[in-house]
């Protein structure tokens, strides 16, 4: 699973950094009645950040999913009564673009639960292995019981597939095709994927595997939602959490991961430092997604070095994957979803008490973000992975991430 061993030796380097910022305590720090003026507006930033960034993301993320299995369950019933139609599968691909784009948008702050309870690489590994796939597909043993996991996998689906098989690009696997949504004739014939051949593996099949491996999706954004929101979230978010006996408090702590950042320098909270905080959302937040990005989901196929290591290759939207991991960082230094900078954010902080490193990190974050623009309008990263546009985006989030490296150890020099 590549994607693991990468994302373990990425968040190595990032655990390094971000301990450093945390060391970097003032005296002040200990006691919130003493906090000093940038303090107090690192403290107020990031209950912005939390509230109006990370929990409506996260409660997005967990809506979609939720809504994603409950369509494919449908499409399955739908499927075997011979009433599906196009329109069902046009419904879960728009559906799975949604859910797909809150889950990319979340990955500025993969620091958190994601990371803790290995949720991003349960749900987000690729490439995916077709020649395992069709191998379990054929099954009728693992067939039935995938089919027995329509009120969602409690972690079952791995034990059938295994992780490499799970997640969203599973489900992309059978609703999209060559950029385009499944067709109902696809669906309905016997999959022609080469990886496939002498299978004969149906479209109900295929169904099968999509509606588990949708439930489990769904439980672990479930688990996401719950563990950054806690009590804020559904109440029926949190019930299936608690069925599922899934871990939603702070590894070492009792406060789930939202109270923890808010409540940093408190009794409780694992953050020891409002500097520390910055350098969490900095460097283990914005400037690891940055050098996934660049280094890994670009890098690896651009330079050679793995020409399969290529995500979202069914729906053909690695760009777009790409654009919202960058506008996830924009909503991190923002302070909220929008194209306007909050008053209580990182980047009104970095303008009042550093302008030119602001307009720096401005300038290099509306870069990245052109680049991913012009690249999705052009040929896609799967079938040209080699092109100028991969190189000029690439480029231009390295240099964003320089800048975001940058302005962590300016805020955590400058007391």
């Amino acid at each position: 699973m590549k994607k693991i061993l990468k994302y373990a030796m990425l968040f190595a380097s990032v655990i390094a950094l971000g301990t450093s910022f945390s060391a970097c305590s003032d005296d002040d720090d200990k006691n919130e009645s003493k906090l000093s003026e940038k303090q107090t507006a690192m403290k107020e930033l990031t209950e912005q950040y939390v509230n109006n960034v990370i929990y409506p993301i996260y409660s997005s993320l967990a809506n979609q999913t939720s809504v994603l299995f409950e369509q494919l369950v449908d499409a399955k019933k739908k499927y075997r009564a011979g009433s599906l139609n196009q329109s069902d599968i046009d419904k879960i691909c728009a559906t799975f673009i949604n859910a797909r784009s809150a889950w990319e948008q979340s990955e500025s702050f993969l620091y958190g639960a994601a990371t803790d309870w290995g949720i991003d690489p349960h749900i987000d590994t690729w490439p995916l292995d077709r020649v395992a796939l069709a191998k379990q597909l054929s099954s009728s043993e693992i067939v039935e019981e995938l089919d027995d996991l329509d009120e969602g996998g409690i972690d079952n689906a791995r034990a059938l597939v295994g992780e490499q098989q799970l997640g969203f690009h599973g489900i992309e696997f059978i609703i999209f095709r060559n950029g385009k949504n499944r067709t109902l004739a696809a669906l309905k014939g016997i999959e022609d994927d080469e990886a496939f051949a002498g299978r004969n593996i149906s479209g109900e099949q295929e169904l099968v595997f999509a509606c588990a491996v949708a439930g489990d999706l769904r439980d672990k954004c479930y688990q996401l939602e719950v563990s950054w929101m806690g009590s804020k979230a559904p109440k029926e978010h949190q019930d299936r959490v608690e069925e599922c006996e899934f871990n939603t408090t702070v590894a070492g702590g009792d406060l789930y991961y939202g109270e923890n950042m808010i409540n940093a320098t408190q009794a409780g909270s694992t953050m020891k430092s409002w500097r520390g905080v910055m350098g969490t959302i900095l460097v283990s937040g914005c400037s690891n997604i940055c050098a996934e990005v660049a280094g890994q989901k670009i890098g690896q196929a651009y330079l050679g070095q793995d020409e399969d290591y290529i995500e979202s290759p069914y729906s053909q939207r690695s760009y777009y994957d790409f654009y919202d991991n960058i506008s996830s960082i924009k909503y991190s230094l923002y302070g909220q979803q929008s194209d306007e900078v909050h008053a209580k954010s990182i980047m009104a902080y970095l303008q009042k008490y550093n302008s030119s490193m602001a307009n720096e990190l401005s300038s290099k974050l509306n870069a990245a973000l052109k680049a991913l623009d012009t690249a999705k309008k052009g040929t896609p990263f799967v079938v040209e992975p080699h092109s100028n546009n991969a190189k000029a985006a690439m480029d231009a989030i390295n240099a964003l991430d320089e800048t975001l490296n940058s302005a962590a150890s300016w805020i955590a020099a400058n007391r």
